[in-house]
């Protein structure tokens, strides 16, 4: 009996799905599949119930579980021990970001811990928000940057590294163009150029706009702020975006506050509580970086 297929045991049991198990153990279906199955040759019995597409436990699977988890967790704090005596840290992080991330304390975060723990091995993928945060609940990632309209989030640790106030963004010629704020109500009888849903500053938008019973006409989508501006100038619509994207746009767009959105956009770094030594690091490594950007 391994511990890898312990894991891979428990990763069926909590996903009841093979192919997300895999997904989550980063090893291909079949390799779950032939390490359970050897799995439960040498304990002499059914684990796993294959006989519908949900993965169910059998009543032998049920009582090996909750010792598999145990397992898995005293052989995690034999490695934090060692880890902490030794001053070694190695393992495997998955970090995420929003799509079309350009905050640049994270790379610079990254960079410091991997020169500082070389054994560690980093990935780093992009993601719509929701995503993310779904990943960083089911332990597929391990530290995440999103955007959000909620500084709390249940049963997750969180750093908001940015909340700022939304505002659209029109090319000179606009009707809007001349004026000191809009509101909704103004906007709304324009096309919007916005960031897909599952994102923060879509999410405040829809919020704010669900309060007062409006509905946006959002004519295209893009999740780079890049892309958003660029549709905005060329008149296919307003332009969202937050305060300090906007300012990358000045040039050819005038930005106008919202004034009747008050919730802020928020970028904040996400992650569970853990005991990994690594992701500890990480973390530290991370919150000094953007204490210093500030």
């Amino acid at each position: 009996m391994e511990l890898r297929q312990l894991e891979y045991f428990v990763a069926v049991a909590e996903e009841a799905n093979f192919t997300r198990a895999a997904e989550r153990v980063r090893i291909s279906q079949s390799g779950v599949s032939a390490q359970i199955r050897q799995l439960e040759r040498e304990l002499g019995a059914t684990l796993i119930d294959r006989a519908t597409r949900t993965a169910t436990l059998t009543a032998a699977g049920e009582a090996a579980l909750v010792h598999a988890r145990a397992a898995l967790a005293s052989a995690e704090a034999v490695r934090q021990a060692v880890g902490e005596v030794t001053g070694l840290v190695r393992g495997h992080l998955t970090v995420g970001m929003v799509i079309g991330c350009t905050v640049t304390p994270l790379f610079d975060a990254l960079a410091a811990f991997h020169r500082a723990y070389p054994n560690v091995e980093i990935t780093l993928l992009e993601e719509n928000s929701d995503r993310l945060l779904d990943g960083v609940r089911t332990g597929a990632i391990d530290l995440a940057l999103i955007g959000t309209a909620d500084a709390t989030l249940s049963g997750l640790n969180a750093l908001t590294i940015v909340s700022e106030r939304l505002v659209a963004l029109v090319p000179p010629e606009h009707p809007l163009a001349e004026r000191p704020a809009v509101t909704l109500d103004d906007i709304a009888d324009h096309a919007l150029v916005c960031m897909p849903q599952g994102t923060g500053i879509r999410t405040v938008l829809d919020r704010a706009c669900a309060a007062r019973r409006i509905q946006p006409a959002i004519s295209l989508q893009a999740s780079a702020a890049d892309a958003i501006a660029d549709l905005a100038a060329r008149g296919l619509g307003v332009a969202i975006l937050s305060e300090s994207m906007a300012g990358a746009y000045r040039d050819r767009l005038t930005a106008l506050p919202i004034t009747d959105i008050e919730a802020p956009g928020l970028l904040v770094l996400i992650w569970t509580t853990t005991k990994s030594p690594a992701l500890e690091q990480l973390v530290r490594y991370s919150r000094d970086t953007f204490a210093t950007a500030r």
